[in-house]
């Protein structure tokens, strides 16, 4: 066989997908999750975050009382017990819409607050998972005040777009969930817990870990927001009782039921020991 007089220039190998898709590249997959958001974040002059989590099947009031108007009148002269548990979901989905309208509007004051500090560089910037429910109301309301917020979204096998109200240049997707679990934690000062489900309360009891073990600031806050549906998901004190938890790690939690609680909580916790004073390494 005759050797070809030349040879086509090889690819360099972080612009050869094959490579940068096999599994020896994953340690610049890892690295690329975490360089992307810290380029992106530090051009857009993003100083810290305060993160709102809850459920993504959580709908405004507009599209459950939507929702609750079309399954009514599809029922009508039915009486079979599939429509009853559609209309009894239907009315669920309207009770709590109430907190999708409250954590848009406590997203609106933060921010429309936060924007009083200026912009160079940006303090207490809303951020979410990126998707729709509570995700979708925390950038909305930053968007009703006129301000940026970042949206740290998951590579899911079922296609989650990401809501329309996040900054554009603050859109992130990531593949590996401790990559974004890290973004969460480590520009938060605050984190606010509306309610939500598994993914949720994981990124909950991550935050809680973090706070316990001292691998985060004691002055980050965890505000959970909404105790009729915490207090019959979790029972606290139960935990303090049995002494599975003490109560200095008790108190690292406080509550709210209603916006303007909440915002006086968050301001004041901000004010505090993020605007004053040195912060702790």
């Amino acid at each position: 066989m005759r050797r070809p007089s030349h040879l086509p220039m090889a690819k360099l190998a972080y612009q050869d997908p094959r490579f940068m898709e096999s599994l020896g590249a994953r340690p610049l997959r890892i690295l690329a999750e975490y360089l992307d958001p810290l380029a992106r974040l530090r051009r857009e002059k993003v100083a810290d975050t305060i993160v709102m989590f809850g459920s993504a099947r959580i709908h405004s009031r507009e599209q459950a009382q939507h929702e609750l108007k079309e399954v009514r009148a599809r029922s009508r002269g039915r009486r079979s017990a599939q429509w009853a548990e559609r209309i009894r979901h239907a009315k669920s989905h309207l009770e709590m819409s109430r907190y999708y309208e409250e954590a848009r509007e406590l997203s609106r004051r933060i921010t429309s607050w936060s924007l009083t500090l200026g912009v160079h560089p940006k303090r207490f910037v809303i951020c979410s998972g990126g998707g729709p429910g509570i995700m979708d109301a925390a950038n909305r309301g930053a968007f009703d005040a006129g301000g940026s917020s970042i949206g740290l979204s998951i590579q899911l096998p079922h296609e989650q777009r990401p809501n329309p109200y996040i900054t554009e240049d603050l859109n992130f997707c990531f593949h590996y969930f401790f990559m974004r679990k890290l973004w969460f934690a480590q520009m938060a000062k605050a984190l606010i817990v509306f309610p939500g489900g598994f993914g949720t309360m994981d990124e909950l009891f991550e935050m809680l870990t973090l706070l316990q073990t001292g691998k985060l600031s004691s002055h980050h806050m965890i505000l959970i927001y909404g105790r009729k549906y915490w207090d019959k998901v979790f029972n606290w004190r139960h935990m303090l009782r049995y002494g599975t938890i003490n109560e200095r790690e008790y108190k690292l939690l406080q509550f709210s039921d209603n916006v303007d609680d909440a915002f006086d909580r968050v301001r004041a916790e901000m004010e505090e020991h993020h605007l004053s004073v040195d912060e702790e390494a």
